[in-house]
């Protein structure tokens, strides 16, 4: 089992905490992970923490591929990775039609068709075998659209091949999943429950199948928020609101990935609730409605005792191979601390 710890997103004013950062590089945390939305980018932030740390490697999740081109995400990704001597991983993901059409103002068209255009066309520049060309539904190298100018021509990178950049992708639909597994080295689920590695099993090996790859190739590394504390219910506060916000509000009514992921899960009746709460703009009302025990499956909240329980169950999922990295959201050196002593 590795471990790995999550930035995140900034708030008004950006702060990586990079204190922090450098106290579980310390205790052997191999990564940490960035992130954007409307605000501060992932690329940024990374490099920051990329020049201020030694041995820990650094990953976006996730640079939104619809933000930027693939070229330029192979550019970034080659760069970083030759200034940090090789500790950069790109984390992409699709994002969803709020942010792509309202933000970045373009189609959020088939993302799983771009994902795999994305990563292939990454590939190409990474390894430098030749110009790069490639025609796809999203992405066209060279540009050949009605309004281009018959100028371009295929180019090669002018930065020596780099084949090692690892690349993962934000998944949690069954085509993400098996996309993720059959072209990319790793994904990361928004949270996961280590008792329910079933969920994933199959779209897992759908991929692995067609990659001929097994399960020790592939890097399941879900987001894993810890919170210690005295009063188990306080600590799961910060929980609830995450996932009411993803539950119910992140998509419409109709087509939320994540309402369907919990409800797949076994808790579909709250899932509903949540949402119809959240959706009519009750969002504590929403937050009450999460069940204490999806909180429990997916977090480590609660006093010392009770997270080390919880984390023998995280340890045989990853002699399981069902957890190859746990990515740990936590604002107290004491929690990151107590996680590498038990998993480490």
């Amino acid at each position: 089992m590795k471990l790995g710890m999550v930035a995140g997103y900034s708030g008004k004013y950006i702060d990586p905490q990079i204190d922090k950062i450098k106290f579980a590089e310390s205790l052997g945390y191999e990564s940490t992970w960035t992130a954007e939305a409307y605000g501060s980018d992932a690329v940024s932030t990374a490099s920051w923490i990329l020049a201020q740390t030694e041995k820990m490697k650094v990953g976006t999740a996730i640079m939104q591929m619809p933000g930027r081109t693939p070229a330029l995400a192979a550019m970034t990704a080659m760069s970083l990775n030759q200034l940090s001597k090789g500790r950069f991983i790109a984390g992409l993901g699709a994002s969803g039609p709020q942010v792509v059409e309202g933000w970045h103002g373009v189609a959020y068209g088939r993302p799983i068709t771009r994902t795999r255009e994305y990563i292939a066309i990454m590939r190409k520049i990474m390894a430098r075998e030749g110009p790069t060309e490639f025609e796809g539904y999203h992405y066209n190298l060279p540009y050949k659209g009605d309004d281009a100018t018959g100028l371009g021509k295929p180019l090669k990178s002018i930065l020596g091949a780099d084949t090692n950049i690892p690349i993962y992708t934000a998944s949690i639909t069954p085509n993400g999943i098996a996309c993720a597994a059959e072209i990319a080295n790793g994904f990361f689920p928004v949270w996961m429950s280590p008792d329910q590695y079933a969920i994933f099993d199959k779209d897992v090996q759908k991929g692995l199948d067609k990659s001929g790859r097994t399960l020790a190739d592939f890097d399941i590394a879900p987001f894993v928020t810890a919170i210690m504390g005295d009063d188990v219910n306080s600590c799961r506060v910060p929980v609830k609101g995450m996932l009411a916000l993803y539950i119910g509000g992140m998509g419409a009514r109709e087509k939320n990935f994540y309402n369907d992921y919990a409800t797949k899960m076994g808790y579909g009746d709250d899932a509903k609730i949540i949402q119809d709460l959240y959706l009519d703009g009750k969002k504590m009302e929403a937050m009450a409605a999460v069940p204490d025990a999806l909180v429990d499956e997916i977090a480590l909240v609660g006093p010392k005792e009770r997270i080390i329980e919880r984390l023998q169950v995280w340890k045989e999922a990853g002699k399981k191979g069902h957890v190859g990295t746990m990515l740990i959201g936590s604002a107290q050196n004491e929690v990151l601390e107590l996680i590498a002593e038990e998993m480490l």
